[in-house]
């Protein structure tokens, strides 16, 4: 879809379009509390929405047994924004934890379409939005948003929701399209120049065992940091959790990879600091090494992983410092050929970007 035109459109403050109250002497939208732990029961049938940016920002499924007259609050239908500046629509009902706010309209219910129009309209503000410390629910009400309006000047609901079917439709499409196209179909490629390497080989890497944490021990008052579990999805983020006192995380841009389970061999390049759960190795390069080289070789395990180890049964956890190989090319004196690496993923993104670009999906950089 190519660019909106806003001509017309209206600035509208947080306050016009969604729910206030009145706390004390200042306006602010409503907002989560901090409930005990002990207060609420797990494996319950309401979520509780933290900071997290994963999962809709759904710590867990929780019932409650404590006072429901006090700080325990549940809303239904509306867009979560944390201090953080996480941002999720919610079709149902679920619980806000301390520093969670609500946006709920006044003027209409929402739905799953409209919904999402406007998380990312939110989304947008506060990226353009400078806050000293956090996003407070008394600084939320004069965020000011741009959206379309109708003949009365009024918010246009049925372009927001007819924008986002329309661009559910076109994403379709080009998923369609993109499945189509011939020349992103797997080729074998020659490895006549292709040799093992150990990844703990002098020219890769030094294993770290990882932090080795337990998810469900982490907490997440106020997060930054991105928590690693055995998954493949996500670049294998599992929970955004708070730093640990005399626990660094580990630095952007380090590659961790699952030892076993459903995922076993799933490697990726990480882009925040990040700590590991049980079964994560992470991997420390041992000379400069480009995004782009990391992309080749994290695809090497993990094909390496899928085709040659079976979870549950021979993982890699025995395997990954002594007899775990994947084949790299290398030059004529027998080095791994960084060169031909980097070129080769540059060739298949730009491949994969003009292929966007022909069907029209492609973002702005």
């Amino acid at each position: 879809m190519g660019r909106i035109c806003v001509d017309g459109w209206k600035q509208f403050k947080i306050s016009d379009i969604f729910l206030t109250i009145m706390k004390g002497n200042k306006i602010q939208v409503p907002t989560g509390a901090n409930i005990p732990l002990k207060e609420l029961v797990e494996n319950g049938s309401i979520p509780r929405i933290t900071v997290t940016g994963v999962k809709n920002g759904v710590f867990g499924y929780f019932d409650y047994k404590g006072d429901k007259s006090k700080d325990y609050r549940v809303f239904n239908n509306f867009i979560s924004v944390s201090f953080l500046g996480t941002v999720f629509y919610h079709s149902g009902s679920a619980s806000l934890d301390m520093k969670v706010h609500c946006l709920k309209p006044m003027a209409i219910e929402l739905n799953e379409d409209i919904g999402q129009y406007l998380v990312g309209v939110v989304k947008a503000s506060l990226r353009e939005s400078s806050y000293a410390d956090q996003i407070s629910s008394t600084a939320l009400p004069d965020m000011r948003i741009r959206l379309p309006v109708d003949d009365d000047g009024n918010p246009n609901w049925k372009y927001m929701e007819n924008y986002i079917i329309n661009l559910k439709k076109t994403v379709d499409n080009t998923i369609t399209n993109l499945q189509s196209i011939n020349d992103l179909q797997a080729k074998n490629i020659d490895v006549v120049n292709y040799k093992r390497f150990h990844l703990y080989d002098d020219e890769l890497f030094t294993i770290d065992s990882g932090t080795k944490l337990d998810k469900v021990k982490m907490t997440n008052v106020c997060p930054s940091i991105n928590f690693v579990g055995r998954a493949n999805a996500n670049n294998g983020v599992t929970d955004f959790v708070d730093k640990i006192d005399g626990i660094e995380p580990y630095q952007a841009g380090l590659m961790t990879i699952s030892l076993g389970g459903e995922y076993l061999g799933s490697c990726f390049i990480q882009d925040m600091p990040f700590y590991t759960s049980q079964n994560v190795n992470v991997l420390i390069p041992k000379q400069e090494m480009s995004y782009y080289c990391k992309q080749f070789i994290a695809t090497m395990i993990f094909k390496e992983g899928r085709i040659h180890y079976k979870a549950f049964i021979d993982e890699l956890n025995r395997h990954m410092k002594t007899d775990f190989s994947i084949p790299l090319p290398v030059d004529e004196k027998g080095n791994i050929n960084w060169k031909f690496m980097d070129d080769y993923m540059k060739n298949v993104e730009n491949k994969i970007l003009q292929n966007m670009e022909c069907y029209g999906y492609i973002k702005d950089y």
